[in-house]
């Protein structure tokens, strides 16, 4: 089996090839870094180039560096030694501490503590002289203080990294709140334009094509004026949408929001476009005003089932019926199903799905289908809108 080493760091080669010209420059000066060693200065040249070699493992094998290092260093103590060993490795065992793992980064600091402090007591045992301290000393200096700093630089660089996370994770967050406002205004800008122009767009299809199919002046005429006044209604909703989102102001509601006293007049419209409308309005008179969300959903289902009932509706009354129960609104309307005998205007499913939307955004309930009533088979709408926001899934 071949032990592959990992190809060093740029900076790990820099810093082993500088450490030993500076290494080989003082020996070859005679500047050794102890005397009355045992082996003379020749023996300071291998311990030289092994700590030189361990600096290229220095970030991609720190543990593997430090104790080969701790071996070569013990071993330099018996010659005349080098002032760059002792360097390096001090350098080796801050690296062992930066790029280690966590749990050498946790073990090392206070595994060179206590050799310190254990040396210190050893030599201060052993010469009976109070410079033995000295001893204790340099070793901090070469293996403690190195450590402590590792850990310090360690810490910032990760308390650093989890900042930027953090930061990362705000902006994503952040991003994702965005997209969901941009999503959430499309949809509630594409409710109010189904809503405000749809039924002008319903009645001029379906007159237009009565029109059409029928020869006979009077119902052409009466055609051609429901056209006409559907058109000029739907052109001044449609500039009073564009006037709301070209608006700056950051107000996305309309200036004038309907609500239910304009119920009266979407009825009378209703009526001009065909519809035979009846209005239930068992409200008390004196009952508190509704919030204004809960009267311009109220408003918009009733407008968008009376422009459903104008598509789709087979011939028959259409009945808008309001109530108020404790903390609640109710709407219902209740159109004839069946096959309408006259022309009738495509439809998408756009406008249930914007029913729903406006009542499920108000915590409200919304039932729609077909049921069996006395006059025979209805399509029924039914919703009920809580009046106090703390009240979601009011039902009545």
């Amino acid at each position: 089996m071949v032990l592959t080493l990992p190809r060093p760091q740029r900076v790990d080669v820099q810093i082993a090839v500088g450490s030993l010209l500076c290494g080989l420059a003082l020996w070859a000066l005679g500047l050794h870094a102890q005397a009355d060693r045992p082996l003379g200065g020749h023996w300071a040249l291998p311990p030289l180039f092994v700590l030189a070699g361990l600096e290229l493992l220095r970030s991609t094998r720190p543990q593997f560096a430090l104790v080969t290092a701790v071996l070569a260093l013990v071993a330099d103590q018996f010659t005349a030694g080098n002032l760059a060993s002792v360097l390096m490795f001090t350098d080796i065992m801050y690296a062992a501490v930066v790029y280690g793992t966590p749990a050498a980064a946790r073990r090392i600091p206070i595994t060179s503590g206590l050799v310190t402090v254990a040396l210190t007591v050893v030599f201060l045992a052993w010469w009976q002289d109070p410079q033995a301290v000295l001893i204790g000393v340099a070793s901090g200096i070469v293996a403690f203080t190195p450590a402590a700093t590792g850990v310090l630089v360690r810490n910032h660089r990760e308390a650093a990294a989890a900042a930027k996370l953090r930061a990362e994770q705000t902006a994503l967050l952040a991003e994702m709140d965005r997209a969901q406002a941009v999503s959430a205004e499309r949809a509630r800008m594409a409710r109010e334009l189904h809503d405000m122009v749809a039924n002008h767009l319903s009645a001029i299809a379906i007159h237009s094509t009565a029109a059409l199919s029928l020869d006979d002046a009077q119902t052409s005429r009466d055609a051609l004026a429901v056209i006409r006044e559907n058109s000029v209604g739907g052109l001044a909703e449609m500039r009073r949408l564009i006037g709301i989102l070209r608006d700056q102001s950051g107000d996305l509601e309309p200036a004038a929001a309907p609500t239910l006293d304009g119920l009266g007049a979407l009825i009378a419209g209703a009526r001009r476009d065909g519809l035979d409308v009846a209005l239930d309005d068992a409200r008390p008179k004196d009952g508190p005003k509704l919030p204004t969300p809960v009267e311009l959903a109220a408003y918009r289902i009733v407008q968008e089932s009376l422009t459903n009932a104008l598509k789709h509706a087979s011939a028959g009354r259409v009945t808008v019926s309001l109530a108020q129960p404790p903390r609640a609104l109710t709407v219902r309307v209740t159109s004839p199903y069946g096959d309408p005998s006259g022309p009738r205007a495509p439809g998408s499913g756009a406008g249930l799905v914007g029913m729903r939307e406006r009542t499920e955004l108000l915590g409200g309930a919304f039932e729609s289908g077909p049921e069996s009533s006395p006059d025979g088979k209805v399509w029924n709408v039914f919703v009920t809108l809580p009046v106090d926001p703390a009240d979601e899934g009011a039902k009545e």
